[in-house]
């Protein structure tokens, strides 16, 4: 049992992983009959215990309790994961990377994400706050307006090779890149 669990906390190739996430695409057209996504899920969540008169929480929710069961899934998954899974262990990181995050005043990087940032210690200072606040609303809102998230455009939507679901994917990377080399810079200068 032991290896097993080595074996599940190491990094897994991308021959590996991708084809396991692609697979995730026909098993849910076949077994289900849903698309595969993750951010309607709120919604669901919303129009099952929030009593109001809002007409976009008034549909049958109740038909996407898979969603739900998904998403409590993924949350348990998570939760095995941090601890059963977890190792002390750096990332690993290239040395451009790691003189990059240098450059920004992030040295710690013992953990799975740089803890001079993402610490409850660290919200008190006011850059922090605009990632996680700021960035925290963006991709809510984003997602809305995108009428999905990446798991839904960039795994599903692009295999049906829809143009939404691929200007969706454009804007995610421009972000993604954007924030990296722009935003990032400006903030931690």
């Amino acid at each position: 049992m032991n290896s097993i669990l080595v074996w599940l906390s190491q990094p897994w190739p991308w021959y590996v992983a991708g084809p396991i996430i692609g697979l995730m695409v026909p098993l849910h057209l076949i077994l289900l009959n849903r698309t595969f996504g993750i951010s309607s899920s709120f919604r669901h969540v919303c129009a099952a215990i929030i009593p109001n008169n809002l007409d976009f929480l008034k549909y049958d929710w109740k038909s996407e309790t898979w969603n739900l069961i998904f998403a409590v899934g993924i949350l348990g998954g998570a939760f095995i994961a941090a601890r059963y899974l977890s190792t002390d262990a750096p990332i690993d990181l290239s040395q451009a990377a790691i003189a990059r995050m240098a450059d920004f005043g992030i040295t710690d990087l013992s953990g799975q994400h740089p803890k001079q940032i993402f610490e409850w210690s660290s919200l008190g200072d006011w850059r922090t706050l605009l990632l996680v606040v700021g960035g925290g609303f963006l991709v809510g809102f984003g997602t809305r307006y995108a009428g999905g998230c990446t798991s839904g455009h960039a795994i599903m939507g692009l295999s049906h090779l829809q143009l939404p679901s691929f200007v969706a994917v454009l804007g995610f990377f421009t972000g993604g890149l954007l924030m990296s080399w722009v935003f990032l810079p400006l903030l931690f200068a």
